[in-house]
């Protein structure tokens, strides 16, 4: 049976676009709170292939969407190189020690792959438990904004702390950046064999780095992980999601090597689509907050992108992740809008 993300990641146009959301296994449903609170702590949950499972597959089962995304953390590199990685309630990831150019070598001996197996059994239990027409999306954190909490050792406070590093500390920096490359895309490669029909790279913290820090820290290294990814694996699909950088997004697309490509909330559809639209299949976009409000605001702001994309291929999303605050019944209302084809 064929899966709708599949089909218009190839480049079809179905009249009702697939639709998946990030962060839709989260702490606003409260099934997944339960699941939470069973599994300990969050690494917990990760690392438990069949809780990781069962988060995965929760908002596929409540909402009927169109793809599954694997239930992981894009600080599970970090880990499998051998960062204590622990999560504080309230205030996020904390990895320990500190990066240094000498513990590089250190983090090149790592089998990222070997030490996160557990990762790719909830893969192969979510495959074999979803419908033949829902898709299964691996996805990991692109090489900066990994890196930006390996060296921050948790939350970013200060990014033009870590800007300078660029100007000061070059050789480490190409040298951090480039490790995370190779291992991501071992990572990802891995992914799919076990069982991911696509994967997306997220590259959170790449909004608002000038020319050519992005092209050197994050357009780059996204091109080498999509071609190895394509190499290893002929055929599988690669969603870029550098979130915040506005008028650079056709950069990405000049690589050739993505083929979905994931908006913020922030940048204007309108340049999306005639910057974007042509040119590969453009993900998201929905502010998450427009589905805390929901009603006939979340309504017509899904509308707004659903009319403009109407004549490409095109995946709805939203242009970040679901917040904890998030009404799970407006979650399902936006799903029935987008099903009804009342926008049209």
């Amino acid at each position: 049976m064929e899966k709708k993300l599949l089909t218009t990641l190839a480049g079809e146009k179905p009249a009702i676009p697939p639709i998946w959301l990030m962060r839709q296994a989260g702490r606003y449903l409260p099934e997944y709170r339960r699941l939470r609170a069973k599994a300990g702590s969050f690494l917990d949950l990760c690392l438990n292939p069949a809780l990781a499972a069962e988060a995965t597959l929760q908002p596929v089962r409540r909402f009927d969407l169109d793809a599954a995304i694997l239930f992981a953390d894009i600080l599970l590199i970090p880990f499998a190189l051998g960062q204590d990685l622990s999560f504080v309630e309230g205030e996020g990831p904390r990895l320990s020690p500190p990066v240094t150019l000498e513990r590089l070598d250190a983090f090149r001996r790592q089998n990222v792959v070997e030490r996160l197996s557990p990762v790719f059994e909830t893969l192969r239990r979510t495959k074999a438990a979803l419908q033949p027409a829902k898709a299964l999306i691996g996805f990991a954190g692109a090489p900066w904004t990994v890196a930006t909490y390996m060296l921050a050792g948790g939350p970013i406070k200060d990014p033009a702390a870590l800007r300078r590093l660029w100007y000061d500390q070059r050789d480490f920096l190409d040298a951090l950046i480039g490790l995370l490359t190779e291992k991501t895309s071992e990572y990802l490669i891995a992914q799919l064999d076990a069982g991911a029909d696509v994967v997306q790279l997220f590259d959170t913290w790449a909004g608002g780095l000038p020319w050519p820090i992005l092209d050197s820290v994050s357009v780059r290294p996204l091109e080498k992980i999509a071609a190895a990814v394509k190499k290893a694996r002929p055929g599988a699909p690669v969603i870029f999601f550098p979130k915040g950088v506005g008028e650079k997004a056709p950069e990405y697309l000049a690589t050739g090597k993505c083929d979905g490509f994931g908006i913020d909330y922030a940048m204007d559809p309108s340049f999306a689509r005639a910057q974007l639209g042509e040119h590969v299949v453009v993900q998201g976009g929905l502010d998450p907050l427009a589905v805390v409000t929901g009603g006939d605001v979340m309504i017509k702001a899904a509308a707004s992108y659903l009319k403009l994309f109407h004549d490409v291929p095109y995946v709805f999303n939203l242009g970040h992740g679901l917040v904890p605050e998030t009404p799970p019944e407006n979650v399902d209302a936006l799903v029935r809008f987008i099903r009804s084809g009342a926008w049209r």
